[in-house]
């Protein structure tokens, strides 16, 4: 058996978070990703006293808080100009985690590029050290996910901060279909950062530039780039990831946290959820 926990972004339901984490427990989910950056569980809406409430909602119902989304949107930390104010909403973000009991903070921080010399690696990094060595401090890891560039890309970046407050929310349906990377062997080149996962499939339909695909994703103009003809999202198990060899991979680095269910697109997402915890779950078990 594989010592994985099945979770699931709570948001993915389309219901209010705590309806979402209702669904998440009917369909056997251990935990739950709730989204963090805006609406009703932020950091601007929630006081000490409902922090504790919603953190006891969940545990009393037997789920944990894996981790929280705080992804900001827009071009992630790549302008400079509006990184004070992201790194500072990122931190207050980190506190709510805290207050959650969660460990973990995920979130899109922009294209991370080949060059260092490239002025937007340094911009990165700026702001992902600051929030590492915060993140570190509070007991939590600030987790990139993976998609926007290769692994070994990811690697230098994170090499390079060299803070145990900084890790990888590794997604493999991003690696596939934007950037045409192995999953399997991201698990191995990012394997002193992985600390969460999301449990994603989707397929390349081609080959596409991921700084225009982001870009797009940023700016709201996905339409321009018709991303429908360049990546597909798809239900777990029907997509490009190799979930065993994948889930193996995992095994073998000692990962033993969550395997948290994203889906983003369809016209019942809950059906499709639910049938993903039952693929997870047939494969862990085999």
């Amino acid at each position: 058996m594989m010592p994985f926990k099945i979770g699931v972004m709570s948001d993915g339901f389309r219901l209010s978070p705590r309806e979402g984490v209702l669904k998440a427990k009917e369909i056997g989910a251990d935990g739950v990703q709730v989204y963090a950056a805006h609406g009703e569980i932020s950091p601007e809406l929630m006081d000490k006293a409902t922090r504790k409430d919603f953190r006891r909602f969940c545990q009393n119902l037997g789920l944990e808080i894996s981790a929280l989304c705080g992804d900001l949107g827009g071009h992630g930390f790549q302008n400079a100009s509006e990184n004070a104010m992201r790194v500072e909403r990122s931190k207050r973000i980190t506190d709510l985690a805290v207050d959650m009991g969660a460990h973990v903070v995920t979130t899109h921080i922009g294209v991370v590029p080949e060059d260092k010399s490239n002025p937007r690696y340094a911009i990165l990094f700026n702001a992902c050290r600051e929030l590492a060595q915060y993140a570190a401090r509070a007991g939590v890891t600030f987790a990139i996910e993976t998609g926007p560039e290769k692994a070994t890309t990811l690697k230098m970046f994170l090499d390079d901060i060299g803070s145990k407050g900084i890790g990888v929310n590794l997604d493999p349906a991003n690696l596939v279909m934007v950037t045409a990377d192995d999953p399997v062997q991201a698990v191995y080149t990012l394997k002193d950062y992985i600390v969460h996962t999301h449990a994603k499939d989707g397929v390349q339909l081609q080959p596409c530039d991921p700084e225009k695909v982001y870009g797009a994703f940023a700016t709201g103009g996905i339409e321009a780039i018709q991303v429908g003809k360049l990546f597909e999202e798809v239900p777990l198990g029907k997509g490009a990831v190799k979930w065993t060899p994948y889930l193996q991979a995992l095994c073998d680095i000692g990962y033993k946290g969550y395997l948290t269910i994203e889906r983003e697109v369809g016209d019942n997402p809950a059906a499709d959820i639910s049938d993903a915890v039952q693929f997870l779950r047939e494969i862990i078990n085999a």
